[in-house]
């Protein structure tokens, strides 16, 4: 995983240990590659249990989906802890305890076909409540496999 030089080590701390604490992330197998102001990027190695198709052996389109809602939150969390630095740490994690997804949009380009799947998220807007995201979802040969947009709450 790595960071930009300005990427405060206690934000990168708290992200990577939100993501960890998610069993559903786990499970999945999704791993961080990338965590900065600017963009999330983690990826998920096929295996068998999230095919969706099993005839053309392609990925669950819910298993698209919640990896790049994870990715979303991810950055949304980013985000909302950026824009709360003025907080106490107590009162930023309470805050930040609350994120959740309101909102999201996925739009499903093409077939889920490869290897090995990354995500890539930016924030579009990180208010004072509620952060708007963007995500890609890429299989291993670059192909665009789906976009996303959520909407998180996040204080």
């Amino acid at each position: 995983m790595s960071t930009t030089p300005a990427f405060e080590p206690e934000l990168q701390q708290a992200v990577a240990a939100f993501f960890q604490r998610i069993p559903f992330n786990q499970m999945l197998g999704i791993e961080l590659d990338e965590l900065s102001l600017e963009r999330v990027t983690m990826h998920l190695p096929m295996k068998p249990e999230l095919i969706g198709n099993f005839v053309q052996g392609i990925l669950h389109g819910g298993v698209i989906s919640s990896l790049l809602d994870v990715a979303g939150g991810a950055m949304a969390l980013i985000g909302a802890f950026d824009k709360h630095q003025h907080l106490s740490g107590s009162e930023r994690m309470s805050r930040l305890s609350k994120l959740g997804t309101i909102d999201l949009r996925i739009d499903y380009l093409r077939p889920g076909r490869g290897q090995r799947f990354t995500a890539t998220a930016v924030l579009l807007r990180s208010g004072n409540k509620v952060a708007v995201v963007r995500s890609e979802l890429h299989s291993d040969d670059g192909t665009l496999v789906a976009v996303g947009t959520g909407t998180y709450l996040c204080g």
